[in-house]
């Protein structure tokens, strides 16, 4: 199982390809914003009231037959949930914080109605399965009018300083992210500017931690 009895090192924490049957309770994991578990054994959601931060959340290739225990998670902007066994899918028990989800890969995605479902429940999606979400609350929010590629290039350059060392961990995270949503500015964007907040927040952590009080 993982668990912890004490906060864990960084943000950001990848455990994919452990073996992990189960996620035991832990502590003092306010900090945590994004948790990679892909890959292992878990059959159950559970105790992720632990980690009242989290913002990302894969848990893709497990045993999962059912989505449950997100309730605490009230920032929680992608969840990823493909290629589990869950059968039916109880959208009331979905974060409506949500901005990426993907259940590729289960029997719930054949149900009838399923997207219209999900979109419906979830209206600040902006994209379900690996599939852009059209008209969406959130996409409304943005003004409309998607962003040109040169603007894009501007916003990641002012975000990688940040996303560079001493955050190495992340780079895979940041790779995947681009790879994924590549063509699809708003959600790229959506994405950079919610891991850009968690960074800035990070950063001032530790250098108030540097510094000591009074000095900040």
């Amino acid at each position: 199982p993982f668990s912890s009895t004490g906060p864990l090192p960084t943000g950001t924490v990848r455990l994919d390809r452990e073996n992990i049957s189960c996620i035991g309770k832990t502590r003092g994991q306010e900090r945590i914003h994004s948790l990679y578990l892909q890959q292992n054994q878990i059959e159950k959601m559970e105790n992720l009231e632990c980690f009242p931060n989290l913002r990302f959340l894969c848990l893709a290739g497990n045993r999962i037959q059912r989505v449950q225990n997100l309730q605490g998670l009230s920032q929680l902007s992608l969840l990823d949930l493909s290629h589990n066994l869950i059968q039916v899918l109880d959208t009331e028990e979905l974060p409506r914080s949500l901005r990426i989800l993907d259940l590729a890969g289960n029997q719930c995605t054949q149900q009838e109605g399923y997207r219209d479902g999900v979109l419906a429940a979830l209206p600040q999606l902006l994209q379900l399965d690996s599939q852009p979400v059209q008209g969406s609350a959130a996409e409304e929010e943005e003004g409309g009018g998607s962003c040109s590629s040169e603007e894009e290039e501007e916003e990641e350059e002012e975000l990688l300083p940040v996303l560079r060392a001493p955050f190495t961990v992340d780079r895979g995270f940041l790779g995947d992210v681009r790879r994924e949503l590549a063509g699809r500015a708003r959600l790229r964007r959506a994405l950079s500017l919610e891991e850009h907040r968690a960074r800035l927040q990070e950063l001032r952590e530790r250098r108030a931690l540097l510094l000591g009080p009074g000095q900040g």
